[in-house]
């Protein structure tokens, strides 16, 4: 159904090349995103009073942007095989269904690739909460996983925001250590996580066709096959091909579990940074400019299609009810989320902390 091979090979070819740095430049940006990481373990571990020095068993990589296209296509791989899986059954029972297949792989490969190399200059780090160990990029010994900082993005939006680049290195690194905080504190996390997307891979009947030609829409808006100004039919983005309503519940589950990940990570990184970050008050603003600003029509377009529109929202959303509760619970009443699946902040309660506080709360204390 894809040729990934294909799809990395793609990507790396078209990917945008990074800021222009020198040999040693670059090599004092590895070195210091490698240092402050290992730093924000401690920051972020104090902050929100999650983990032991002893939780974390994932690798930190810093990588250029081909390397992250390689550590997702991996992760991706991994992730869709059941889905994949069925697809290609379905395309098998029909006639000419190899041929097809083979040739689908290609075209899907490409486009793909040409998706992922949209994204690869755009990603500043990365948790890969279901990344299986490679030859080139390692994983966790236990589930995988592993912490990503692409330090091309790093640089060149330091860079276009003006900012003090070590404050600013630091402050990303605070974000995605939060991500790793969560999936390593709190053990039951992934599989509860990765459960719910199988699920929704499971429920899933859609004709192989009807997903290529999504994949294959964004290839050509990326490409410039549509008019800017042009909707896609409905306006939906590739994470909203759901058939089912049980699909949509889940899929509901999953947007609260996501804003409650991001909106924690972005509330750790500000409440740590005044300690830490010296400027943190000048990034945090002009980051936020950025985000509003957004780009050119084109790459609106392509963020809706893609659901990255979705995944700002999720940013504001759970850092609001992070925040909410942390004011009215204090740290170590927020931090009765992580107790169990139950426990998880339901899409309802990410608009209304007060009614999250209410059922765990009253629910732990009768």
């Amino acid at each position: 159904m894809v040729d990934w091979n294909l799809a990395v090979a793609t990507a790396t070819r078209l990917v945008r090349p990074g800021p222009e740095v020198s040999r040693d430049e670059a090599r004092a940006v590895v070195a210091e995103l490698r240092r402050h990481a290992k730093a924000s373990e401690g920051h972020v571990r104090g902050f929100t009073r999650m983990g032991t020095e002893e939780t974390h068993d994932t690798p930190v990589l810093v990588v250029d942007r081909p390397g992250w296209v390689r550590a997702n296509v991996a992760g991706f791989r991994e992730l869709l095989k059941p889905l994949l899986g069925k697809m290609q059954e379905r395309r098998g029972n029909t006639p000419g269904g190899a041929v097809l297949g083979a040739v689908g792989g290609k075209v899907t490969g490409v486009e793909l690739g040409m998706l992922l190399s949209f994204l690869a200059s755009r990603v500043l780090g990365q948790y890969e909460t279901f990344a299986p160990a490679t030859r080139d990029l390692p994983a966790g010994e236990n589930g995988g996983g592993r912490l990503l900082l692409v330090a091309p993005n790093i640089v060149h939006v330091e860079r276009e925001l003006d900012v003090e680049p070590h404050d600013f290195r630091l402050w990303v690194c605070l974000h995605e250590e939060t991500h790793r905080t969560q999936f390593s504190a709190v053990p039951w996390l992934r599989d509860h996580l990765e459960g719910e997307i199988q699920s929704f891979l499971a429920e899933t009947d859609v004709d192989p066709m009807t997903v290529l030609e999504r994949i294959r829409e964004a290839a050509q808006t990326l490409a410039g096959g549509r008019p800017e100004g042009e909707e896609d039919d409905g306006g939906r983005s590739l994470v909203e091909l759901v058939q089912t309503p049980a699909q949509r519940e889940i899929l509901g589950r999953l947007t609260a579990v996501m804003s409650l990940l991001e909106g924690h990570a972005d509330f750790v990184m500000d409440g740590v940074g005044p300690d830490v970050v010296r400027t943190v008050g000048e990034i945090r603003e002009k980051f936020q400019q950025r985000r509003a600003k957004g780009a050119s029509r084109l790459d609106l377009a392509l963020r809706k299609l893609l659901g990255l529109d979705a995944k700002l929202r999720q940013y504001r959303d759970g850092e609001r009810f992070v925040r909410a509760v942390v004011d009215e619970a204090g740290m170590d009443g927020f931090n009765r989320v992580w107790t169990s699946p139950n426990t998880l902040p339901t899409k309802a309660e990410i608009a209304k902390p007060a009614d999250w506080i209410a059922r765990v709360h009253r629910r732990s204390e009768t």
